[in-house]
């Protein structure tokens, strides 16, 4: 059977990593919404072996928040498609959940998302005898090939222009360039940055290290270059940080008038919107986000002749054509072709 399709993290959500850390210490879950959480009436009406597999598929068989969030409403909603049709769990065939995704108005992707759930859904339920057989387990999805991300591209020109812009002046100014930097120089998650606390930025004897947590419950140590340990370091000594608890959080708010820290962690989101006022005051387009200095990092350690499994551990890509998604050098070289067209 397919795996279950993850809900990727990026720009401003929060990002649904592995909770590595005490929840109180990072963004809070998401939760699934009202229509969504609650049992649907098909599974209601299916008996106690339905509704059991309906609580083991969402709450005990998915462990990403936002994959729970969305097969809970791929799911729910195509079961309240069957009840309007007068459908009950026995009887859905394979031409009901191709009909119903034919009649879907959505992104090939979107579709082969709700296909997953569907799949995922129903094989719980022949695993829990309340069907016979998975009636999605047949139906095709439509065909989609992905040879490009869609995460917006930020060159090495914006990115420097982005450091240079930053006032460092001020604890928030020395936090933000911190910050920056790591998404920079390690080509880290924005969720994976939030969650870091006073002890996962350490010295090894030989070097200073970042220990990130990353999707699907990965622990991984990132060496930290000279020039971002010195971002840090600037930042944790204007802030009298580096004597504080090892389970604090290493980036907190601020109180934005005083410019103060407060004891709060900042979240995936807080990040996210910092990035864009950051963007905005140097000039840049809005659309970029900090998942863009993946595609920055991973393009310009590409570019020179890096080799492709170097790049991908760094990423902390488990399959190197999840890494080639990231590489924007064929799409310079496409420009380079178009503009000698003579027409």
């Amino acid at each position: 059977m397919d795996e279950p399709i993850k809900i990727a993290d990026v720009g401003l959500a929060n990002t649904g990593d592995a909770e590595l850390v005490p929840v109180a210490t990072t963004q809070p879950a998401l939760t699934l919404g009202r229509a969504d959480s609650e049992m649907p009436a098909l599974v209601a009406a299916g008996g106690a072996a339905a509704q059991f597999a309906w609580e083991e598929f969402i709450y005990g068989k998915i462990r990403n928040p936002h994959t729970r969030a969305a097969y809970a409403h791929a799911v729910s909603q195509f079961l309240r498609h069957c009840k309007s049709i007068d459908k009950e769990l026995p009887t859905i065939t394979p031409r009901d959940v191709g009909s119903y995704l034919d009649g879907l108005v959505y992104a090939p992707a979107t579709k082969k998302l709700h296909l997953s759930a569907l799949r995922h859904f129903f094989d719980t339920l022949v695993t829990r005898h309340v069907v016979v057989l998975n009636a999605a387990a047949s139906v095709r999805g439509e065909r989609l090939q992905v040879v490009e991300g869609k995460t917006p591209e930020m060159s090495a020109q914006q990115a420097r222009k982005l450091m240079t812009s930053i006032d460092v002046d001020s604890i928030v100014g020395l936090r933000d360039r911190a910050i920056i930097g790591i998404l920079i120089y390690t080509a880290a998650r924005v969720g994976a940055i939030a969650k870091l606390q006073m002890q996962h930025y350490f010295d090894t004897g030989e070097q200073y290290c970042l220990r990130f947590a990353e999707k699907g419950g990965k622990s991984r140590e990132i060496p930290v270059r000279h020039d971002l340990q010195q971002f840090i370091t600037a930042y944790l000594t204007a802030g009298a940080l580096a004597g504080t608890d090892k389970s604090s959080p290493l980036f907190r708010t601020a109180i934005r008038r005083t410019k103060r820290l407060t004891d709060n962690s900042m979240t995936a989101g807080d990040m996210g919107r910092m990035l864009k006022r950051r963007l905005k005051n140097a000039g840049l387009p809005s659309r970029l986000s900090p998942h863009s200095f993946r595609v920055t990092t991973i393009t310009d350690l590409l570019s020179q002749g890096v080799p492709l499994e170097d790049v991908q551990n760094l990423a902390g890509h488990a399959d190197p054509r999840t890494t080639r998604l990231y590489d924007r050098r064929q799409r310079k070289v496409t420009r380079n072709i178009v503009e000698r067209i003579s027409i």
